[in-house]
């Protein structure tokens, strides 16, 4: 296992670019896009009837 001053270093080295980098931009996409989906999904199906019959009636007397 590497030395972990010398990760540090490396890190140190890498945030110096300009913005917060390729992964947290990435991980912010993907989690923005996951969360319209999962809303889609939850969403498509709220407003449908859950019932056995085909015409949508209930068929209990």
């Amino acid at each position: 296992m590497p030395n972990t001053s010398v990760l540090l270093a490396a890190a140190a080295e890498t945030s110096k670019n300009d913005g917060p980098g390729w992964i947290l931009r990435t991980v912010l996409i993907v989690g923005i896009l996951g969360a319209v989906f999962l809303a889609w999904v939850l969403l498509r199906n709220y407003g449908k009837d859950d019932h056995d019959g085909q015409d949508g009636r209930d068929d209990r007397d």
